[in-house]
């Protein structure tokens, strides 16, 4: 079974990067992401309509290749948390997270009995299809499995604090475009009220000794988060990388030769 870095990583202060794929169910896709230098890839179910089986192959595929897995479940239920979970996925990242009983919940899915309600199946994806000593591999995957939860509404930020105390709860992310458009301003990053809830949810993990997350679409956007305290640093996904880099491509073609 993979240890996961990611936390020791985050714990350590440090910062780490990935990228979000909604869109291109590829067998070479992980190893792209993991030579492009990532540390994590989320896998996204909330938005892009992949089932369960498309997401199992990804998984496997990432893990083959190195790189964390991490999956975005299309909602809280139970068995959106803990079916990744099983497949291999090294965390999950639930949206839309505004109390703390929310944020109990999600992790007690993400726990084995008696601390949790995730379901005992061993010998399966998660624990490499190996059946070792089930004590041991229990309280492993329940040190190592990593919650994220989403923090993208004006109710989540004001119950950012009480969310953050979790125990269990290991990263605040914020998510930008339903944050904006929930306080009224979307699209909107640069506007007070939205920086001020930003800051809000960049305070209370800090209180808490967690990590504050975020998904930027420019490098130079990513330096701002950074600096404003963000250290699990999601850059686009595939759709928009692979659309920026083509059009940017085309369009320098198209531009007329510079006259010499």
């Amino acid at each position: 079974m993979p240890r996961n870095t990611l936390k020791s990583q985050l714990r350590a202060g440090e910062t780490i990067f990935g990228t979000m794929i909604f869109e291109f169910d590829s067998p070479g896709l992980a190893r792209i992401v993991v030579g492009a230098g990532a540390d994590f890839i989320i896998l996204d179910m909330e938005h892009s309509g992949w089932g369960i089986e498309t997401i199992k192959r990804q998984i496997a595929h990432a893990r083959g290749a190195g790189l964390a897995p991490i999956v975005n479940p299309p909602g809280a239920a139970h068995e959106h948390i803990c079916r990744p979970l099983d497949l291999g996925a090294i965390g999950v990242m639930v949206p839309v997270v505004e109390t703390r009983a929310q944020a109990e919940a999600i992790v007690r899915a993400t726990r084995y009995p008696p601390i949790g309600t995730r379901g005992a199946a061993f010998g399966v994806a998660h624990d490499d299809y190996l059946v070792g000593d089930v004590g041991a591999t229990m309280a492993s995957a329940n040190e190592r499995t990593l919650v994220i939860v989403k923090i993208e509404t004006a109710e989540g930020v004001r119950n950012v604090d009480a969310i953050m105390s979790v125990p269990g709860v290991d990263v605040g992310f914020v998510g930008h475009t339903d944050l904006s458009v929930s306080l009224g301003m979307p699209g909107q990053f640069a506007n007070p009220e939205f920086i001020a809830a930003r800051d809000a949810v960049v305070a209370a993990c800090r209180a808490h000794q967690k990590a504050a997350g975020c998904l930027v679409a420019s490098p130079e956007a990513g330096r701002q988060w950074i600096e404003a305290g963000f250290q699990l640093v999601t850059y686009l996904g595939d759709i928009w990388l692979l659309g920026n880099a083509l059009r940017s491509g085309l369009d320098a073609m198209r531009r007329p030769p510079t006259r010499r």
